[in-house]
């Protein structure tokens, strides 16, 4: 806890070098890490990925950022390692990954609860936008009276809308829109699709000449 309280106060150039040496990750130098608290086991951040300030990332196995990707401010993201060997939940799930996977170019704004019991993973260039949105990997099985989980993929240069809540086995499809309030809950696999609804359902498609799912820059001007 001591060396975390340190590494997290360190100006950049200090902290990079500290969060390698300590703790073993692998941090482009031109990645940055601001004012949070981000303590993975392990963690792999490419060159120009970021994770802004008041950022909480704990309890997790891995985190990964590629290229450019970046998690915005005042993000809660959790977990449940699979290194905690003093409980008794999630025994039964053997392959189970407590892991964040960003892709290049990828985006979570700020203000979102994303738990990572199970793996998450959000394609290149998607984005999760607004705020206030909930990605949990976990519930209690009421059939099996039991904490279970199931990872949640969101697929490339996807759009998801502001304070949504996305559900353990769901899965969006590269080339998607999740609309904003929307609950998804099972898995989708047509693309160029807008889902939206609770529970979000297929609504329309989208027009393949829209620039946000060609574009080669992540940021949005």
């Amino acid at each position: 806890m001591f060396l975390k309280l340190i590494a997290s106060i360190l100006p950049w150039s200090l902290k990079r070098r500290a969060l390698q040496k300590w703790f073993g990750y692998d941090l482009h130098p031109s990645a940055k890490i601001g004012l949070a608290w981000a303590f993975p086991r392990s963690m792999t951040m490419k060159a120009g990925s970021r994770i802004d300030h008041f950022t909480t990332a704990v309890h997790l196995d891995y985190i990964e950022l590629g290229q450019n990707a970046t998690i915005g401010r005042s993000n809660w993201i959790t977990g449940f390692s699979t290194y905690d060997t003093q409980t008794k939940h999630f025994k039964h799930q053997q392959n189970r990954k407590a892991e964040l996977i960003l892709g290049d170019e990828a985006a979570i704004t700020k203000n979102h609860h994303i738990d990572c019991t199970s793996a998450i993973h959000i394609g290149k260039f998607s984005t999760i936008a607004g705020y206030n949105s909930q990605l949990l990997t976990h519930s209690i099985d009421v059939f099996e009276n039991r904490q279970d989980s199931s990872p949640i993929t969101i697929g490339d240069y996807c759009f998801v809308g502001t304070n949504v809540v996305v559900l353990g086995g769901s899965v969006l499809p590269s080339h998607s829109v999740l609309g904003a309030k929307s609950l998804l809950s099972k898995t989708f696999s047509d693309t160029w699709t807008l889902y939206a609804g609770v529970p979000a359902k297929a609504i329309k498609t989208i027009p393949q000449t829209a620039k946000y799912f060609t574009r080669t820059e992540g940021f949005v001007h």
